[in-house]
Parts: structure tokens; sequence; C-alpha cells
């Protein structure tokens, strides 16, 4: 008698379970779905400001290396590079350097480095900020001018 009504509790159980099938049903999804896109925004309206300040940073940080390795270069070879030889000059030897023998070996630089935003950084021998030479990165939009993201950064800036 008493296995016919465990047999009972337990048939009864498998009627109110749908049959056995377990799963979510559909509120639970769209409260899970919905709990993970509010953590989503939240970390990316904290996480993207963060992340250009981080790249503006980086170029300032790149364009003083880069400003130090010219100066260098100065002292070794008693002028800046011309336009046409550009940040070049500081990798490797311009074919026409007054005196060759004054060039570092090695150069002044490991590599030429890109700005944050995958350009190359732009050289100018004559500065048009007072100084005695421009280095810069034209920002995120990778053209002439702009503003806030998209300015230029330059070793008059830093």
């Amino acid at each position: 008698m008493l296995s016919k009504l465990v047999q009972s509790i337990r048939n009864s159980r498998r009627h109110n379970h749908n049959d056995g099938r377990e799963g979510f049903t559909l509120v639970e999804l769209l409260v899970v779905i919905t709990i993970i896109g509010l953590l989503a925004t939240v970390v990316v309206i904290n996480v993207l400001p963060s992340q250009d300040k981080a790249m503006q940073s980086k170029a300032r940080a790149d364009i003083a290396v880069l400003e130090q390795a010219l100066e260098t270069y100065r002292l070794d070879n008693m002028t800046f590079p011309s336009d046409p030889q550009g940040l070049a000059a500081l990798k490797t030897p311009p074919a026409d350097l007054a005196q060759p023998d004054r060039y570092r070996q090695g150069g002044y630089v490991r590599r030429l480095p890109t700005d944050p935003w995958g350009n190359p950084y732009q050289y100018s021998r004559n500065s048009t900020h007072g100084g005695a030479f421009d280095v810069w990165s034209f920002g995120a939009d990778g053209k002439a001018g702009g503003e806030g993201d998209d300015a230029d950064i330059g070793n008059w800036s830093l």
C-alpha cells in the first residue's frame, strides 16, 4: 500500500512539471537579458571616455619621445632633419647627410611609432607655433584641425 502511495505522488509530480521538461520561462529570460543590457550600458558609459583620454595621452607621450630624439639628432648632426627627410631620419641616416660619420649608430629611435589611431606622426622643420620644429598627430579623425577627440595634438600643446 505504501508503494502505491509513493508511485501516485511520483506520477502527480511528473504531470505538474510539463511532462518532465525543464527550462526557463520567457519572463525569466527577458529579466536576465535586461540585466545584462543594463550592465553593458554602464560599462560602455564609464569605459569609452577613459579610452579616448588614454589615446590622447599616448599621442602626447609619443610626441615627447620624438621631440627628444629630434633634439639629440640636432646635437649630433648640427641641424634638424629637413622636411623631405622627415621623421624617417631618426631611424636611418638620410642619404644627403652632410657628415654621415656623426650619425648615431642604430639611429635615434628603434621604430617610428604611429599615433594611437594608426596614422603616422607629422613633422615640419619650420614651426608655425613658435618652436624649432613641429611634430603632431591629426587626432582621431586623421585630418587637420578639429575639436575634442578630433583635435590635432602637437609638441606646441604639451
